[in-house]
């Protein structure tokens, strides 16, 4: 069977593409809907970020030490927290020391269990496996953990006259903040709920069209698929969960009194 020859995209090729973020641009202007300058820049930054990746991603495949991949790794972790930092409006108390442990626990164990256990691969900092997929689970966990932080901070200040009452009745601040703890983790879980109800048939995954493109027999680009797509509902869970369970106490004193400021 004749392999199938990867199709190579110029510098041409991608101007093209580009020119459907100036599109977008455009009609934000047109629309007067503002933003016009954040797209871009995002958009910039995108190109940016991206090439130098792939750069560096060249020189970190060709070295056989696990430093670098680790060192690769904390990058990623810190420059994700750096982004929710940026947005998320209202943060709760000790933002940064909640998410960041939340991350590093809740992606950290879930890549882990599924680079060991899943798929299965030697040695276990191998880069080419290792990268993507800790990458994929720490970037869509991004989203649930900003929706986690964010709502519960929102829920918990629109709460507050509820929260107080109950406590006066007697109630813990855990029982107190529950159905704000609840309203939050929902939140956070549903872009992850969204897109496994929608894959497959409204969509198809980046991963997936990615290996098929390059050869791969579709149904091996399925198993993946769905593989990873546990890992990252597993890894949402478990730090939005991680995040809810930490950041609710700092809301509260030692007396279970909730505190003047609430974000």
């Amino acid at each position: 069977m004749e392999s199938q020859k990867i199709v190579t995209l110029e510098m041409l090729d991608l101007a093209f593409a580009y020119g459907l973020i100036l599109i977008a641009v455009g009609l934000a202007k047109l629309q007067r809907i503002g933003g016009e300058k954040q797209m871009l820049w995002a958009s910039v930054r995108m190109v940016l970020q991206l090439i130098a990746v792939g750069y560096l991603l060249h020189l970190v495949f060709a070295i056989r030490s696990p430093l670098p991949v680790l060192l690769m790794l904390l990058v990623m972790g810190g420059f994700s927290l750096q982004v929710m930092g940026a947005r998320v409006k209202r943060r709760m108390p000790r933002f940064y020391r909640v998410v960041g442990t939340s991350i590093f626990i809740g992606c950290g164990g879930v890549t882990f269990f599924f680079c060991s256990l899943v798929v299965g691969y030697a040695p276990w900092y191998d880069p080419r496996y290792l990268i993507p997929l800790a990458g994929m689970i720490i970037g869509n966990s991004m989203n649930g953990a900003s929706l986690a932080a964010e709502r519960l901070s929102s829920e918990i200040r629109e709460r507050r006259e509820e929260i107080e009452s109950a406590i006066c009745l007697g109630a813990t601040s855990r029982q107190a903040s529950d159905t704000a703890l609840r309203a939050a983790f929902r939140a956070a879980m549903i872009p992850t709920m969204n897109t496994m109800a929608a894959t497959g048939i409204v969509s198809l995954p980046g991963m997936m069209t990615g290996q098929i493109l390059s050869g791969t027999e579709p149904i091996v680009a399925v198993r993946y698929q769905i593989a990873i797509m546990c890992a990252i509902t597993g890894a949402v869970a478990i730090t939005s969960f991680l995040i809810l369970f930490q950041g609710y106490r700092h809301y509260f004193t030692t007396a279970h009194q909730l505190k003047e400021r609430v974000g």
